[in-house]
């Protein structure tokens, strides 16, 4: 019998726009893009140029501290132009569809049969290998560690999170594929987080090699930190890696095709939309090829992610790598003139400021503004309340800020990544970038302590 846990400390924040359960066919998009900055810690070295004919899962470029580390094209194509920053910074390789579906070919073999080298050499040839992260420090995982753990969370409990029981219909044999090859890459338990709460899919029922647990209560119960630290919490000198479900499943695809399939399934969802659905699309597409044309207004943040955790990008941007869900909400560029002084009905508010809080049921349309100036960092105990891990939140960020190493190793900086703290940051009366401090602490720790 699967365990049962039950996360009191959370919040559940009810919007407006949930993705309905319709599963919608895109077609080809005008570009994909792979965008280095998806992934935390890489320094990016192209092996292409402008102009230059890939096919699905030819090399765009590698980690210049790791050259096993592909990251490579999920279409056939031709690379249309490498997107720059400050200091010629890669910020995406974009690539221009030619239709042909043309695939580079990968070791096709059941991972029963593979050695965990070979079940390596393959993930990183095929571009793959950057879908497993590892903690502490939410990085792309080192072929070179062997984990005591690997986390599969199968719940999105973010507002207006995806439903990976819908996404995951159909795709069991590829699920468990990906399960028995990630199995030979770690001498621990697989462990699948679900959600005790609603009726789980076949591919999460019948799976093998993996132990289930049931979470119930609020969110953050689907993030895969809060699984960690309920059930295999990390250590000083420890190492557990993390996989998407999707990502499982292609996984799963390239040993039983031989080949780098970058479809997945992502959800539309928001207040701004006239349509909302989850469209069957390829890793890193355009999303005006399913987004523009079913916006209800046009003053609006797109979203790749959460809106607790998510990264904004622009009308012409593409899905973040690791992103199943693109959000739409207004974009809060306004001033409301006295509007605190207001009953609010219609405003969304933890502290029970407005007299929202007498309808608990209500979803909410929310803007981007940040409803208050930004002000010193406060102890107010609200984050207490919201944050389900056995570590005090308030003295982390602190320690943190002042960059005190070891009174951060103390406090349980192992144990977390940035989206663990995005509803304490949610609810911080203080306007405090505290998902930006945690990631600043993290990438010191990586630098002192490699």
């Amino acid at each position: 019998m699967s365990k049962v846990i039950k996360i009191k400390k959370g919040l559940d924040i009810k919007l407006k726009g949930k993705a309905e359960k319709v599963l919608h066919k895109v077609g080809t998009a005008a570009t994909y893009a792979v965008k280095p900055t998806d992934f935390t810690g890489i320094t990016p070295k192209l092996l292409v140029k402008e102009g230059d004919a890939v096919k699905a899962g030819s090399a765009l470029f590698f980690d210049k501290y790791n050259s096993d580390v592909l990251f490579t094209s999920p279409v056939s194509g031709a690379v249309k132009k490498v997107v720059r920053g400050e200091r010629r910074k890669i910020l995406e390789v974009v690539v221009e569809p030619n239709g042909k579906g043309e695939y580079e070919s990968f070791k096709k073999a059941a991972p029963a049969d593979l050695s965990r080298e070979e079940i390596i050499n393959n993930l990183q040839k095929s571009g793959l290998w950057p879908s497993i992260k590892m903690r502490p420090y939410s990085i792309v995982a080192k072929a070179s560690d062997t984990p005591k753990a690997i986390f599969i969370s199968g719940i999105d409990s973010a507002p207006l999170g995806v439903d990976y029981n819908f996404i995951l219909q159909g795709k069991e044999k590829e699920f468990q594929a990906g399960i028995d090859a990630l199995k030979k890459l770690t001498n621990g338990k697989i462990h699948l987080g679900i959600d005790a709460d609603v009726e789980p899919c076949p591919a999460f029922v019948n799976v093998k090699n993996v132990e289930i647990t049931k979470y119930t209560g609020r969110h953050p119960k689907g993030l895969v930190g809060t699984q960690i630290h309920k059930v295999d919490p990390i250590n000083k000198g420890e190492v557990v890696w993390v996989v998407e479900p999707q990502k499982v499943v292609s996984i799963g695809r390239l040993f039983t095709e031989g080949r780098y399939d970058a479809s997945k399934v992502v959800a539309l969802a928001g207040s701004e939309l006239k349509e909302t659905g989850y469209f069957q699309i390829i890793e890193g597409a355009n999303i005006d090829s399913f987004a523009k044309e079913r916006l209800a207004s046009e003053h609006v943040r797109y979203i790749s992610g959460s809106v607790l955790s998510g990264s904004r990008i622009e009308a012409s941007g593409h899905m973040g790598y690791y992103d199943s869900l693109l959000t739409v909400i207004p974009e809060g560029d306004h001033y409301e003139f006295f509007g605190w002084i207001a009953p609010g009905f219609d405003k969304y508010s933890v502290s029970r400021t407005f007299f929202s809080w007498l309808n608990p049921k209500k979803e909410y349309i929310v803007d981007t503004n940040l409803k208050g100036g930004k002000r010193a960092l406060m102890i107010t105990g609200a984050f207490e309340k919201v944050f389900p891990f056995d570590i005090f939140p308030m003295q982390l960020i602190k320690a943190t800020i002042i960059e005190d190493i070891d009174l951060m190793e103390k406090l349980g900086i192992y144990e977390v990544v940035e989206e663990d703290f995005a509803l304490c940051e949610f609810v911080d009366t203080s306007k405090t970038d505290i998902q930006a401090i945690v990631r600043n602490g993290l990438d010191l720790m990586i630098k002192e302590m490699s």
